[in-house]
């Protein structure tokens, strides 16, 4: 008799394909090793061939699991989405959103927000994925997101929040060693921090200043808070949102004004969502709170 292969089946396999290993992806799901084991076979005796390939350094996915994932993925996000749902009532401020934003937003910015977004409803669950990958609201990867670039897909509600200003800064220990730039091929002869991956928002930035695309950075990382601790660890010099950089009186602006760089800024959801009061009131919520944080 044939195995039915339900969701939990292949919730397994994505916890296999991220842990890379059965007994990890069991610790994550709270499974035993031999249910996990159990799944995999059944997927595996469905397809007529391996998922996973054994290696001394764990299991690898095959070329059937990397084109299965996808699929799963979305297959989770649905799910999610649809606990996200059944957890809030349609008259009442109740049940899950689940919130997607940049690292540096998600952790610098939005806290407070989402403290007094609770504090008026205490029946609100709140999941922040805090990451600079652009996560798929029409596949429903989150309710809401907070972009820097504009939203190209149909079917989005979105509010265009004022440009976030950026600059360089420096801690003022490192320019005490360093000297102070006054001018721009001056700035390319220190020690610069910046990213080593081009996000869609450092596309967006550097579209307005190609002059820029070949600056070479002596720290590097695609982590935007490590980039802000190194500024603020005196590593160098970098670029900021001001508004996080007047937090800190030891940073001090560089060229201030000098390069005119902003970030475009977008509150995100599905149209579907409008009229699902938990999402509605994380909406504006969000839009006001991030209204207020440029103004300040």
């Amino acid at each position: 008799m044939s195995t039915e292969l339900t969701w939990d089946y292949y919730r397994t396999f994505l916890a296999v394909l991220r842990e890379g290993s059965l007994s990890a992806a069991a610790r994550e799901l709270g499974l035993t090793q031999p249910t996990v084991g159990r799944h995999i076979d059944a997927l595996e005796q469905a397809g007529g061939g391996a998922l996973f390939l054994r290696t001394p350094k764990g299991l690898l996915p095959t070329e059937t699991a990397r084109q299965m994932r996808p699929h799963a993925e979305a297959m989770a996000a649905t799910a999610a989405a649809l606990e996200r749902a059944a957890s809030g009532r349609s008259d009442t401020v109740t049940g899950t959103v689940r919130i997607s934003a940049s690292e540096v937003i998600g952790i610098e910015v939005l806290p407070p927000i989402l403290a007094d977004l609770q504090e008026a409803h205490p029946g609100l669950d709140i999941e922040l994925s805090a990451s600079d990958e652009v996560e798929d609201l029409l596949n429903q990867a989150a309710d809401i997101a907070i972009r820097m670039v504009e939203p190209a897909q149909d079917a989005l509600l979105s509010r265009r929040i004022r440009r976030i200003p950026l600059g360089f800064y420096a801690h003022q220990r490192y320019l005490d060693r360093h000297g102070t730039p006054q001018s721009l091929a001056e700035l390319g002869e220190h020690r610069l921090i910046g990213f080593d991956r081009h996000f869609a928002y450092i596309r967006s930035i550097l579209a307005g200043r190609p002059d820029l695309a070949d600056t070479h950075f002596s720290f590097r990382t695609d982590s935007n808070l490590a980039q802000f601790a190194a500024i603020r660890a005196g590593g160098g010099i970098g670029m900021c949102q001001d508004g996080l950089a007047k937090r800190f009186p030891d940073l001090v602006s560089i060229l201030p004004g000098a390069l005119g760089l902003s970030l475009d800024t977008y509150v995100v959801m599905h149209e579907s969502l409008k009229t699902s009061p938990r999402c509605r009131v994380a909406f504006d919520a969000l839009v006001r709170g991030l209204q207020d944080y440029i103004d300040q």
